[in-house]
Protein backbone atom coordinates (compact mmCIF):
# COMPACT_ATOMS: atom_id res chain seq x y z
CA UNK A 1 0.00 0.00 0.00
CA UNK A 2 2.84 2.19 0.63
CA UNK A 3 4.68 1.29 -3.00
CA UNK A 4 1.52 2.49 -4.32
CA UNK A 5 0.40 5.59 -2.49
CA UNK A 6 3.41 7.92 -3.05
CA UNK A 7 2.97 7.56 -6.46
CA UNK A 8 -0.64 7.96 -6.40
CA UNK A 9 -0.19 11.16 -4.13
CA UNK A 10 2.65 12.37 -6.92
CA UNK A 11 0.04 12.01 -10.05
CA UNK A 12 -3.06 13.24 -8.15
CA UNK A 13 -4.87 10.00 -8.55
CA UNK A 14 -8.42 10.28 -6.87
CA UNK A 15 -8.01 6.72 -6.25
CA UNK A 16 -5.20 7.77 -3.57
CA UNK A 17 -7.86 8.97 -1.23
CA UNK A 18 -9.58 5.34 -0.61
CA UNK A 19 -5.95 3.92 -0.20
CA UNK A 20 -4.38 6.57 2.28
CA UNK A 21 -7.47 5.76 4.45
CA UNK A 22 -7.44 1.99 4.00
CA UNK A 23 -3.96 2.23 5.06
CA UNK A 24 -4.15 4.34 8.04
CA UNK A 25 -6.98 1.95 9.03
CA UNK A 26 -4.62 -1.27 8.47
CA UNK A 27 -1.78 0.24 10.46
CA UNK A 28 -4.75 0.71 13.37
CA UNK A 29 -5.27 -2.68 13.07
CA UNK A 30 -2.55 -3.90 13.28
CA UNK A 31 -2.45 -1.90 16.53
CA UNK A 32 -5.12 -3.00 17.91
CA UNK A 33 -4.30 -6.55 17.49
CA UNK A 34 -0.97 -5.83 19.33
CA UNK A 35 -3.27 -4.69 21.55
CA UNK A 36 -5.16 -7.81 22.66
CA UNK A 37 -8.70 -6.43 20.91
CA UNK A 38 -9.55 -9.63 19.23
CA UNK A 39 -10.04 -13.25 20.59
CA UNK A 40 -8.28 -14.77 18.26
CA UNK A 41 -5.22 -12.31 16.69
CA UNK A 42 -3.91 -14.83 14.33
CA UNK A 43 -7.07 -15.26 12.48
CA UNK A 44 -7.25 -11.40 12.51
CA UNK A 45 -3.90 -11.13 11.53
CA UNK A 46 -4.83 -14.01 8.29
CA UNK A 47 -8.30 -12.20 7.13
CA UNK A 48 -7.22 -8.49 7.40
CA UNK A 49 -4.53 -9.74 4.74
CA UNK A 50 -6.72 -11.81 2.56
CA UNK A 51 -9.14 -8.74 2.86
CA UNK A 52 -6.73 -6.19 1.58
CA UNK A 53 -5.39 -8.58 -1.52
CA UNK A 54 -8.93 -8.85 -3.11
CA UNK A 55 -9.06 -4.41 -3.05
CA UNK A 56 -5.42 -4.90 -4.43
CA UNK A 57 -6.26 -7.41 -7.24
CA UNK A 58 -9.19 -5.29 -8.13
CA UNK A 59 -7.13 -1.96 -8.28
CA UNK A 60 -4.53 -3.79 -10.39
CA UNK A 61 -6.81 -5.31 -12.87
CA UNK A 62 -8.74 -1.92 -13.19
CA UNK A 63 -5.37 -0.12 -14.04
CA UNK A 64 -4.24 -3.00 -16.67
CA UNK A 65 -7.98 -3.22 -18.04
CA UNK A 66 -11.20 -1.81 -16.02
CA UNK A 67 -13.05 -4.39 -18.01
CA UNK A 68 -11.74 -7.36 -15.77
CA UNK A 69 -12.16 -5.45 -12.04
CA UNK A 70 -14.52 -6.86 -10.14
CA UNK A 71 -18.45 -4.65 -11.76
CA UNK A 72 -17.81 -2.34 -7.88
CA UNK A 73 -14.72 -1.77 -8.55
CA UNK A 74 -15.58 -0.33 -11.87
CA UNK A 75 -17.95 1.61 -10.61
CA UNK A 76 -15.79 3.52 -7.57
CA UNK A 77 -12.61 3.36 -9.27
CA UNK A 78 -14.64 4.99 -12.70
CA UNK A 79 -16.09 8.18 -10.20
CA UNK A 80 -15.10 11.54 -11.86
CA UNK A 81 -11.67 12.93 -10.40
CA UNK A 82 -13.47 15.97 -9.25
CA UNK A 83 -15.77 14.38 -6.73
CA UNK A 84 -14.90 15.26 -3.24
CA UNK A 85 -12.34 13.04 -1.31
CA UNK A 86 -14.96 11.43 1.50
CA UNK A 87 -17.25 10.43 -1.69
CA UNK A 88 -14.43 8.49 -3.33
CA UNK A 89 -13.26 6.92 0.10
CA UNK A 90 -17.11 6.29 0.61
CA UNK A 91 -17.64 4.32 -2.41
CA UNK A 92 -14.63 2.28 -2.18
CA UNK A 93 -15.34 1.52 1.16
CA UNK A 94 -19.01 0.20 -0.01
CA UNK A 95 -17.70 -1.74 -2.83
CA UNK A 96 -14.98 -3.29 -0.23
CA UNK A 97 -17.07 -3.86 2.38
CA UNK A 98 -20.24 -5.02 0.21
CA UNK A 99 -18.55 -6.95 -2.48
CA UNK A 100 -15.21 -8.52 -0.72
CA UNK A 101 -15.36 -8.85 3.09
CA UNK A 102 -18.30 -11.69 3.06
CA UNK A 103 -15.61 -13.50 0.38
CA UNK A 104 -12.79 -13.15 2.50
CA UNK A 105 -15.20 -14.29 5.18
CA UNK A 106 -15.49 -17.49 3.75
CA UNK A 107 -12.17 -18.00 2.73
CA UNK A 108 -10.87 -17.40 6.10
CA UNK A 109 -13.60 -19.46 7.63
CA UNK A 110 -13.31 -23.39 6.66
CA UNK A 111 -16.65 -25.46 6.11
CA UNK A 112 -15.06 -27.21 9.49
CA UNK A 113 -15.19 -23.91 11.50
CA UNK A 114 -19.02 -22.83 10.67
CA UNK A 115 -19.95 -26.42 11.99
CA UNK A 116 -18.51 -25.48 15.30
CA UNK A 117 -20.93 -22.74 17.12
CA UNK A 118 -18.17 -22.35 19.54
CA UNK A 119 -15.66 -21.39 16.64
CA UNK A 120 -17.86 -19.77 14.56
CA UNK A 121 -18.99 -17.32 17.39
CA UNK A 122 -15.74 -16.18 18.31
CA UNK A 123 -15.40 -15.42 14.22
CA UNK A 124 -18.58 -13.10 14.49
CA UNK A 125 -17.55 -11.71 17.65
CA UNK A 126 -13.93 -10.37 15.98
CA UNK A 127 -15.86 -9.47 13.14
CA UNK A 128 -17.95 -6.92 15.59
CA UNK A 129 -14.85 -6.17 17.01
CA UNK A 130 -13.49 -4.26 13.62
CA UNK A 131 -16.10 -1.71 13.84
CA UNK A 132 -14.19 -0.72 17.14
CA UNK A 133 -11.47 0.36 15.37
CA UNK A 134 -12.99 1.98 12.15
CA UNK A 135 -15.15 4.06 14.42
CA UNK A 136 -12.16 5.32 16.51
CA UNK A 137 -10.86 6.26 12.81
CA UNK A 138 -13.58 8.31 11.46
CA UNK A 139 -12.76 11.96 13.32
CA UNK A 140 -8.83 11.30 12.04
CA UNK A 141 -9.93 10.76 8.67
CA UNK A 142 -12.23 13.31 8.19
CA UNK A 143 -9.14 15.47 9.43
CA UNK A 144 -7.11 13.55 6.73
CA UNK A 145 -9.47 13.78 4.38
CA UNK A 146 -9.61 17.98 4.73
CA UNK A 147 -5.91 18.25 4.94
CA UNK A 148 -5.72 16.19 1.45
CA UNK A 149 -8.18 19.62 0.11
CA UNK A 150 -11.43 18.56 0.45
CA UNK A 151 -13.79 21.86 1.12
CA UNK A 152 -15.70 22.23 4.02
CA UNK A 153 -18.88 24.71 3.57
CA UNK A 154 -20.21 25.92 6.75
CA UNK A 155 -23.05 23.29 6.31
CA UNK A 156 -20.29 21.00 6.58
CA UNK A 157 -18.58 22.24 9.65
CA UNK A 158 -21.85 22.10 11.58
CA UNK A 159 -22.67 18.50 10.23
CA UNK A 160 -19.52 17.52 11.54
CA UNK A 161 -20.58 15.91 14.61
CA UNK A 162 -23.96 13.93 12.83
CA UNK A 163 -22.06 12.94 10.35
CA UNK A 164 -19.73 10.95 12.34
CA UNK A 165 -22.17 9.55 14.34
CA UNK A 166 -24.30 8.44 11.35
CA UNK A 167 -20.60 7.07 10.00
CA UNK A 168 -20.77 4.18 13.24
CA UNK A 169 -24.55 3.27 12.82
CA UNK A 170 -23.61 3.22 9.18
CA UNK A 171 -20.67 0.37 9.73
CA UNK A 172 -22.65 -1.54 12.35
CA UNK A 173 -25.25 -1.63 9.91
CA UNK A 174 -23.38 -2.66 7.01
CA UNK A 175 -21.75 -5.25 9.27
CA UNK A 176 -24.87 -7.00 10.27
CA UNK A 177 -25.34 -7.39 6.22
CA UNK A 178 -22.01 -9.14 5.99
CA UNK A 179 -22.74 -11.66 8.29
CA UNK A 180 -26.21 -12.55 6.32
CA UNK A 181 -24.30 -12.35 2.93
CA UNK A 182 -21.39 -14.74 4.58
CA UNK A 183 -23.89 -17.13 6.01
CA UNK A 184 -25.31 -17.60 2.24
CA UNK A 185 -22.13 -18.06 0.74
CA UNK A 186 -21.44 -20.49 2.44
CA UNK A 187 -24.52 -22.55 2.19
CA UNK A 188 -23.90 -22.31 -1.16
CA UNK A 189 -20.21 -23.58 -0.78
CA UNK A 190 -21.81 -26.40 0.81
CA UNK A 191 -24.06 -26.77 -2.91
CA UNK A 192 -20.78 -27.00 -4.85
CA UNK A 193 -18.60 -24.44 -6.70
CA UNK A 194 -21.47 -23.32 -9.44
CA UNK A 195 -23.82 -22.00 -6.51
CA UNK A 196 -20.95 -20.64 -4.94
CA UNK A 197 -20.14 -18.67 -8.03
CA UNK A 198 -23.76 -17.90 -9.02
CA UNK A 199 -24.00 -16.56 -5.39
CA UNK A 200 -20.94 -14.13 -5.65
CA UNK A 201 -22.47 -13.09 -9.08
CA UNK A 202 -25.50 -11.96 -7.24
CA UNK A 203 -23.48 -10.12 -4.89
CA UNK A 204 -21.31 -8.74 -7.61
CA UNK A 205 -24.69 -7.15 -9.35
CA UNK A 206 -26.34 -5.72 -5.76
CA UNK A 207 -23.32 -4.43 -4.98
CA UNK A 208 -22.43 -2.57 -7.83
CA UNK A 209 -26.21 -1.56 -7.95
CA UNK A 210 -25.03 0.11 -4.86
CA UNK A 211 -22.49 1.96 -5.62
CA UNK A 212 -23.42 2.91 -8.92
CA UNK A 213 -27.00 4.72 -6.79
CA UNK A 214 -24.31 6.50 -4.27
CA UNK A 215 -22.64 7.90 -7.70
CA UNK A 216 -25.74 10.01 -8.23
CA UNK A 217 -25.26 14.08 -7.61
CA UNK A 218 -25.67 14.96 -4.22
CA UNK A 219 -24.12 14.17 -0.74
CA UNK A 220 -23.28 10.40 -0.31
CA UNK A 221 -23.14 10.35 3.19
CA UNK A 222 -26.75 11.49 2.66
CA UNK A 223 -28.28 8.99 0.30
CA UNK A 224 -26.40 6.63 2.58
CA UNK A 225 -28.17 7.38 6.08
CA UNK A 226 -31.46 7.22 4.24
CA UNK A 227 -30.92 3.72 2.07
CA UNK A 228 -28.45 1.97 4.41
CA UNK A 229 -24.59 1.31 3.80
CA UNK A 230 -25.02 -2.64 3.26
CA UNK A 231 -26.50 -4.94 0.31
CA UNK A 232 -28.29 -8.54 1.51
CA UNK A 233 -28.23 -11.46 -0.79
CA UNK A 234 -32.09 -12.81 -1.39
CA UNK A 235 -33.07 -16.04 0.52
CA UNK A 236 -32.45 -18.85 -2.09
Amino acid sequence: MEELLAPMEGAGDPARFFLGTYLRTTRAIGAAIDGGLFEDPEWVGAWDVDFAELYLDALDAYRRDPATAPEPWRQAFGTRAGTRPEAHVLLGMNAHINFDLPQSLIRVIPVAAFADPDVLARRERDHERIDEVLAGRVAAEDAALQAAGSPRTVLDRLAVGVNRRAARVLLRESRRKVWVNVTALHAARLRGARALAARVAELEALSAARVADLRRPGPVLLRLAVTGFGVTLPAG
